[in-house]
């Protein structure tokens, strides 16, 4: 039995705390994982504060061959990585290799984004006051970022922390999500072989007492935050003075307008829909289609959620199967009855064994029902027909959440309507909601969270802007 080691300032160190970590589809133990203390977490901090400065002057060629060497590391053990992640989170083996392809990217645009760090100069005579002056500016780096991170994607929605802070030129301690901490734990390991300063990057899975230095802890000059809201906005209200990103997810919407072809965006609503279960922060979870598809497209869903090949998460035919936990599980059923129970009709699936939860589609339902007001997390869909194009916009805008919403129409005015007037981050055009590509700005407004991931916009809150005024 594989055992994971915490990654503490250069040093892979024992702990008494030793979970198991089960499969969630199978029950069975994957390996064990040394959970850190409060000494070690300690460490972590105290460490990565006095690697600042060393980490600041590295040169930009020096890092940009470390975030690539870690990519070409993480390439050659692809199989590997993939087939761990596959059975620590439940995630159908063709999306875990996925997974690993996207963090290869995102390592791999992070060592180009650290060669665009530049600075600039800025003349000050706009006034007479400035005349004979100029100004210099760089941007530094902030200092010890905290990165906390999610159990759905538990490798690449760690590295869009873990990369940027190395391109910005910050050290890092990065918590993994105590469920699926072994994928981020067998990263450390690369990064041991990369050529960073000790203290420059630990990985530490803890309890949450333990996890929460990085959120009232001094020493970090950044919060990023992946998870839920109620969580995120309870970590930024204790988090002092440090800088705080938050991504938060959503219940997205989808439009499908009058203009669109039904029967070509089929096979994309379903995965927006029920790709690992649901659990996806842009989770297609709520459609609204135009009346004259609505019967088509809820028959032709129903057809194809049924047809989803569910199964163990480690075999490559598998596209669907059970979710993290079972309590996770019994909430979503609990809604899907509650739905039920308060006038919507079940379409299909609404039933649940252990952490297994059949795909699910719903119609009839009303906004305040939770399948529409709050983020399911789960493998539910929602949908509503419309008759005018500006009243699904409407629909899909009467949420507390923002992050990305996706439009199906070919009607050009929809398009810049949907621009202008949806409340989200993202608008995917022709597109389901659940798309996102590494280096692009990603995050929400509302309750969806607050400032942005994708490389370069992540970096921008890690760097301080900095000036120097002269004379001439």
């Amino acid at each position: 039995m594989e055992i994971f080691l915490p990654y503490v300032a250069g040093q892979f160190v024992e702990s008494s705390l030793v979970h198991s970590i089960r499969n969630p589809f199978s029950g069975n133990e994957v390996a064990k994982a040394c959970f850190a203390d409060n000494a070690m977490m300690e460490e972590a901090i105290a460490k990565g504060a006095e690697a600042q400065k060393l980490l600041a002057k590295m040169p930009a060629w020096k890092r940009a061959e470390i975030l690539h060497f870690i990519a070409d590391q993480l390439q050659e053990n692809a199989q590997y990585h993939a087939s761990l992640l596959a059975t620590e989170a439940a995630k159908p083996l063709r999306y875990a290799s996925t997974e690993i392809d996207r963090a290869i990217q995102t390592f791999r645009v992070a060592a180009e984004e650290t060669k665009r760090i530049n600075g600039e100069l800025i003349r000050m005579d706009w006034t007479k006051a400035g005349q004979g002056h100029e100004g210099i500016i760089k941007f530094m780096p902030v200092g010890l970022v905290a990165g906390i991170s999610p159990f759905n994607f538990p490798l690449n929605l760690a590295v869009h922390k873990i990369a940027p802070a190395i391109a910005a030129g910050c050290p890092i301690v990065l918590k993994p999500a105590s469920s699926t901490p072994l994928s981020t734990m067998a990263l450390a390991r690369i990064l041991h072989m990369a050529g960073l300063p000790n203290g420059a990057v630990s990985v530490l899975p803890a309890d949450r007492h333990v996890g929460n230095m990085l959120v009232t802890d001094p020493r970090i000059k950044l919060l990023s935050f992946t998870g839920s809201d109620t969580i995120g906005w309870k970590m930024k209200a204790e988090a002092g003075k440090k800088k705080t990103v938050l991504e938060l997810g959503g219940n997205a919407g989808v439009i499908i307008a009058q203009s669109a072809h039904p029967d070509h965006l089929l096979d994309l609503c379903l995965q927006g829909a029920f790709a690992y279960s649901g659990q996806v922060c842009i989770h297609a979870q709520r459609f609204f289609v135009h009346a004259q598809h609505y019967d088509y497209f809820v028959d032709n869903m129903r057809r194809l959620a049924l047809n989803l090949t569910c199964g163990a998460p480690e075999l490559q035919q598998t596209e669907f199967s059970s979710m993290i936990d079972e309590p996770n599980a019994i909430r979503v059923h609990d809604w899907i009855q509650e739905a039920v129970n308060q006038g919507a009709e079940l379409v299909c699936g609404g039933q649940r064994n252990g952490a297994f939860v059949d795909p699910t589609i719903l119609t009839h339902t009303h906004q305040q029902m939770k399948v529409n007001a709050e983020e399911i997390f789960g493998p539910v869909i929602t949908i509503q027909p419309f008759h005018h194009f500006e009243q699904a916009v409407q629909l899909l805008n009467h949420s507390r959440f923002g992050l990305q919403a996706g439009v199906f129409t070919n009607n050009i005015h929809e398009m810049d309507y949907s621009f202008a007037e949806i409340e989200a981050g993202g608008i995917i055009l022709n597109n389901v909601p659940t798309l996102r590509f590494d280096h692009m700005p990603y995050g929400g407004i509302k309750d969806s969270g607050l400032g942005r991931e994708g490389v370069k916009y992540a970096m921008q809150d890690m760097l301080e802007t900095k000036i120097l005024v002269k004379s001439f």
